[in-house]
């Protein structure tokens, strides 16, 4: 029995400050990657659903990866930046459960008056179900995200991720996520900095 197919669309001020502007951006301590543990959150049709994911930030992507990606989906639409993802070095990690984690190929950091902004988008891990029923899901072959950490008050800090989305124009030229089913909401954020969460917790 063929499932529907239930996707949302939403603006996407992430896609515009990663591919169309050339925001400022900072950089992660040297020698060592930035660990953050979240909760996500399911939204919508997925609501009451909650899984833990960890993040692993090392090394910023820089203006010329910005350039790459600009170009790539001028040139081919999602697929195009899908590609170029593919082709670009690893800039950190991310952690999902009943999966291996995947690296994340483009990420930027962005200074705030209370912190930083992280964004990162990158290539989904496209099960083998997907590919062998061909099934709707697989269209869907980006994974990004959005965190908003707040250094002053770390219980302000907050973030969205986009499981598996892909990125759109519309008719009146504007980018949207196109998301596979809902986003979620990144609760309980908790930056470890470059320590090693798992030493901390068993000091």
């Amino acid at each position: 029995m063929n499932s529907q197919l239930r996707f949302t669309r939403i603006a996407a001020p992430l896609i515009s400050t990663i591919l169309l502007v050339a925001a400022a951006s900072t950089t992660f301590a040297a020698d060592s990657c930035d660990n953050i543990a979240a909760t996500a959150m399911g939204t919508s049709t997925q609501l009451g659903k909650i899984v833990n994911i960890k993040l692993l930030f090392c090394e910023p992507s820089t203006p010329e990866d910005q350039q790459v990606l600009v170009d790539a989906f001028k040139k081919g639409k999602n697929q195009g930046l899908t590609k170029a993802l593919e082709k670009m070095s690893t800039s950190g990690r991310i952690s999902l459960p009943s999966t291996v984690g995947y690296d994340l190929a483009y990420v930027r950091v962005i200074p705030t008056p209370t912190g930083r902004q992280i964004r990162w988008v990158t290539n989904r891990k496209i099960a083998f179900g997907e590919v062998y029923n061909s099934t709707r899901s697989k269209d869907y072959s980006l994974t990004a995200g959005q965190l908003d950490l707040n250094d002053k008050d770390k219980t302000k800090s907050t973030g969205t991720l986009y499981p598996a989305t892909q990125l759109k124009m519309s008719k009146t030229g504007e980018l949207t996520w196109e998301v596979y089913q809902n986003p979620w909401k990144l609760q309980n954020i908790i930056d470890w900095g470059n320590k090693n969460p798992e030493a901390v917790e068993n000091h």
